[in-house]
């Protein structure tokens, strides 16, 4: 999984025809062989492929003489993509604006600086050749009720707040912070 956090690179992934090459070359491809999958002229597919080379999304795997042409062979730099709000740093979501913990675009503002976070985390950690110690919890509660979902948050707080002040040690030498978020919200269901 990459991270984009360059607004081009963002841009140029987002055109659909650019996109679907992107899909396309989880396995190694040329122009040729592109064109015929997803419909276009050999030409077009070389201008979007040099334009998702010139960004960093697909990279040279080799290329092969065939008479009086050269074959490029292309795969993407990553098997997934996720454009991190960084890249649209304008209108970015800032969790500091509206800190009202029962909002859905507070909840939005703190997934998108997840997202930032942990981007930046993996790329530093890729260039270093380390890994990033994360944890994670997914999961479904279905509530009776409105009022069962509020005594939920609410002992959810308390649990937290308690394990945070167990553990939170502000003068350990040598010690890491690691930010903690805890969200709940109504499952999407695939249609």
């Amino acid at each position: 999984m990459a991270v984009i956090e360059d607004a081009a690179a963002a841009e140029a992934s987002l055109d659909p025809m650019r996109s679907r090459l992107l899909a396309e070359l989880v396995e190694p491809g040329s122009a040729t062989s592109l064109a015929a999958k997803v419909g276009l002229a050999r030409q077009k597919v070389n201008y979007h492929l040099r334009t998702l080379e010139r960004h960093g999304l697909v990279e040279l795997v080799e290329e092969r003489k065939k008479g009086n042409v050269t074959e490029r062979v292309m795969r993407a730099t990553a098997a997934s993509f996720v454009i991190s709000p960084t890249a649209l740093s304008a209108v970015q979501p800032d969790p500091a604006r509206s800190p009202d913990r029962l909002s859905a675009r507070w909840l939005l503002a703190l997934a998108a600086q997840l997202v930032r976070d942990v981007g930046t985390l993996i790329t530093g950690a890729a260039k270093a050749q380390k890994r990033v110690a994360t944890f994670a919890i997914d999961g479904e509660v279905r509530f009776a009720s409105a009022a069962d979902r509020a005594a939920f948050a609410e002992e959810l707080a308390q649990c937290v707040t308690s394990l945070v002040s167990k553990y939170h040690d502000e003068s350990a030498e040598g010690g890491r912070d690691h930010r903690l978020i805890v969200a709940v919200h109504p499952s999407v269901k695939e249609r």
